[in-house]
């Protein structure tokens, strides 16, 4: 009780000590005005994050995978991202892994004592068959968790980079880890419910690690999603606006050109820009790793 006492997550708010008093405009109010120090923490580690990205992004493009592993809201918030990578750029859904404490069935319905066993954290990589090449964020806003730090002990055991998201400064986590990115949003609102500052503070920084992971791995040319998978007609639509913007190419040039490549919104940007046939745009990004912007140098150049 003492140590859970000190954590920075489980300090008393004096902002919102009296909430239960205030209307509903006020508590709102006060709600959002914390929430404004979420974005203030991130600023202060994003040192931290960049080098988590160039860790990850190196491990991911010698063949290797990106898992997150969490309990509770943090490992709820690991495999929401890890689930939003496959439909936005196209990629494996083996390739970002989401792990949390007690299984699937724990994303909806407590696990009680899952987090508490470090045991079970190693178990959950070993099944994955986690290896030298994978890189492990663990996430926990108190940096205390015992599922997570089992997870990563053993990714540094077999020699794969290991980071840590947490939302408490010097916190045990970090001594387990390769890289710690630690935005201290505060005390929350309701004392404890790390849901709230420490969950958006984690949210951000997700979204920054597989956003900026993914643009480094050539899904993204310009800000478009390049490898956006046109599985319904919304996305259908989407992917011949992303090659109309890319190309300034009317919208039946574009779709003609997508349905000779199998919807591929590279292939087709690549085609329309330097006048080729699916094949020819196909060997193009081939050779420049997936990127069009280097397919396009390397034409120019050639």
């Amino acid at each position: 009780m003492e140590e859970l006492n000190k954590l920075d997550t489980e300090q008393r708010n004096p902002a919102s000590a009296n909430i239960d008093l205030l209307s509903s405009e006020e508590m709102v109010a006060l709600i959002n005005r914390e929430d404004h120090r979420c974005a203030e923490a991130v600023a202060q580690v994003l040192p931290e994050i960049a080098r988590s990205v160039d860790l990850i992004e190196g491990q991911l493009h010698r063949g290797g995978r990106l898992f997150y592993a969490g309990a509770g809201t943090s490992g709820r918030l690991g495999v929401l991202d890890a689930a939003e990578c496959p439909p936005t750029y196209g990629v494996a859904p083996e390739l970002v892994v989401g792990l949390i404490a007690g299984g699937p069935s724990a994303f909806l319905k407590a696990v009680e004592g899952a987090e508490d066993s470090p045991e079970l954290g190693r178990k959950d990589l070993q099944e994955h068959g986690f290896c030298e090449k994978d890189a492990l964020v663990g996430i926990a806003a108190s940096g205390r968790t015992p599922y997570v730090i089992g997870a990563m002990d053993y990714a540094r055991e077999v020699g794969a980079p290991v980071m840590a998201l947490v939302c408490c400064r010097n916190s045990e986590m970090s001594r387990h880890a390769d890289v710690t990115m630690a935005p201290a949003p505060g005390p929350e609102v309701i004392t404890g419910s790390s849901r709230m500052k420490s969950g958006t503070c984690q949210k951000l920084v997700l979204n920054m690690l597989s956003t900026c992971v993914m643009v480094k791995l050539g899904k993204v040319y310009g800000n478009l999603m390049v490898d956006v998978q046109a599985t319904n007609h919304k996305l259908v639509n989407r992917a011949i606006r992303i090659v109309c913007t890319a190309t300034g190419a009317n919208a039946e040039e574009a779709e003609a050109a997508l349905k000779q490549c199998g919807f591929s919104c590279k292939t087709a940007i690549v085609m329309l820009l330097l006048k080729a046939d699916a094949e020819e745009a196909e060997r193009l990004l081939a050779e420049a790793d997936g990127r069009i912007a280097l397919a396009l140098k390397n034409q120019q150049e050639g």
